[in-house]
């Protein structure tokens, strides 16, 4: 009797821009998985202090923010503990910069895997951003336990309803750094100057954002180049996170959906970009 083996899919080209294959997406998750456990032995191998490196990090840039802008310059942090404000921004930021940062050369960093194998090569960015949360996770650890050291000290704060609004907030995070890194990504295979200025350029973007500042802040000193700060989409995502856990911050119904708007557009751009740049980017890498 002859048998017939059955096929889930074909490998063929895509049919439309816009067509990411969930289906294989799926079928490929222990890939991801594999993935994603990678991310974190090859980055913490030869490292002494290992995954303490999650805390340390942030820990150490709070104390330096802190010490300058709170201190010296005087920055004023809406009445909240100033490591407990920094350490707010750090941790969204962090993780919004981690995914943009290693998305941007996902091409150039695995054009070797890429040459050799199929899988779905959306897999390879979605990895990046799921490691990423678990790093982000650890730091949120690190958040919420310098909130209770300071409710136990008697600092005033207090959470907000907005708090429900989180998994959306690190949602928008996730899905702005991979449309935005995707896109940087198609053209890093041919420009390969843009992947130098990335990492500039994120930290540059961190100070046209409210993460030193409350937007308040910006409003009152400099109103007249306060809207650069205000249209930047990551600023209305992180005064959210803060209004959520610490009751103070710009938050507002309008510049949510202003935030979700622009990461939408990026995504769909970035994935348009991704899905066309994929064809043939072993050519020019």
């Amino acid at each position: 009797m002859d048998h017939q083996e059955e096929y889930h899919w074909t490998i063929e080209a895509k049919a439309s821009l816009f067509d990411l294959k969930l289906t294989e997406v799926w079928a490929y998750r222990d890939l991801l998985i594999l993935l994603v456990r990678r991310d974190f032995v090859s980055f913490y191998k030869q490292t002494i202090l290992g995954p303490l490196w999650f805390f340390i990090q942030p820990l150490f840039t709070t104390i330096i923010f802190t010490f300058i802008f709170g201190n010296l310059a005087g920055i004023s942090t809406d009445g909240l503990p100033k490591p407990l404000f920094y350490m707010a921004g750090i941790t969204a930021w962090n993780y919004f910069a981690d995914c943009l940062t290693k998305t941007s050369t996902v091409f150039k960093d695995n054009a070797g895997i890429f040459g050799k194998v199929y899988f779905p090569r959306l897999i390879m960015p979605l990895s990046i951003v799921v490691s990423n949360l678990v790093r982000f996770g650890v730091q949120m650890l690190l958040f919420l336990l310098m909130m209770v050291y300071y409710y136990l000290s008697g600092a005033v704060f207090h959470i907000t309803s907005a708090i429900f609004l989180f998994p959306l907030i690190v949602t928008l995070m996730a899905l702005l750094g991979l449309g935005a890194g995707m896109i940087i990504s198609a053209m890093t295979t041919k420009y390969r100057d843009l992947a130098f200025l990335v990492t500039f350029g994120v930290q540059l973007l961190m100070y046209a954002t409210t993460v030193i500042y409350p937007l308040s802040e910006a409003f009152n000193k400099y109103p007249d180049y306060a809207w650069i700060i205000a249209y930047n989409p990551m600023t209305p995502i992180i005064e959210i996170f803060r209004y959520g856990f610490l009751g103070e911050g710009s938050f507002s119904w309008g510049s949510l959906g202003y935030a979700t708007a622009v990461t939408t557009a990026l995504l769909l751009f970035g994935i348009v970009i991704f899905n066309k740049v994929e064809r043939n980017f072993v050519d020019t890498v």
